[in-house]
């Protein structure tokens, strides 16, 4: 088998000057988890997934540290304060981000396979170390997107692979 076998052909994208509202409109009408990013030529760039999305919504650090003092005593006399993140209007948030575009959040550096890489590649791919890797855009040699490979769409063949045996 192999990526030719097991991807879908009709691809949703993004392009990396998209707002970031545009997309959240895409998540809402589609079941998918994630876009291939393209330039205009249909390159892939980047790919963008629901979780740089929430990203922009959620602190890295819940916690502020406030230094109280003059130095050299700052160190020593630093309070932690813990704000009720959860209680945030994420509404501010997403308006705040609204109109930045899918490039300041997007993966830039996407794993990608063309149409003749074999389901052991892509199975290394999709259960390596990188726990973000969802699915994989698969591109011709110039780097033009030419279909998309999900995790279900290589359990799936797997599955039918078995079940014609």
């Amino acid at each position: 088998m192999y990526a030719r076998d097991l991807m879908i052909t009709d691809v949703k994208t993004v392009s990396p000057d998209d707002e970031i509202s545009d997309v959240f409109r895409l998540f809402a009408r589609h079941s998918f988890s994630g876009f291939p990013v393209v330039d205009e030529a249909d390159r892939v760039v980047g790919i963008v997934a629901e979780s740089d999305l929430v990203d922009l919504f959620e602190p890295a650090e819940e916690t502020l540290w406030i230094p109280i003092g003059l130095p050299p005593f700052v160190d020593t006399l630093t309070y932690q304060v813990k704000p009720p993140w959860a209680d945030l209007d994420l509404g501010v948030d997403l308006v705040r981000n609204a109109d930045r575009p899918v490039s300041d959040v997007m993966t830039a550096d996407a794993a990608t396979v063309g149409p003749d890489t074999g389901i052991d590649e892509i199975l290394t791919l999709l259960s390596g170390d990188d726990p973000d890797i969802n699915r994989l855009p698969v591109v011709d040699d110039d780097g033009t997107l030419v279909g998309l490979i999900a995790r279900q769409d290589v359990i799936r063949a797997i599955r039918d692979e078995r079940a014609a045996e």
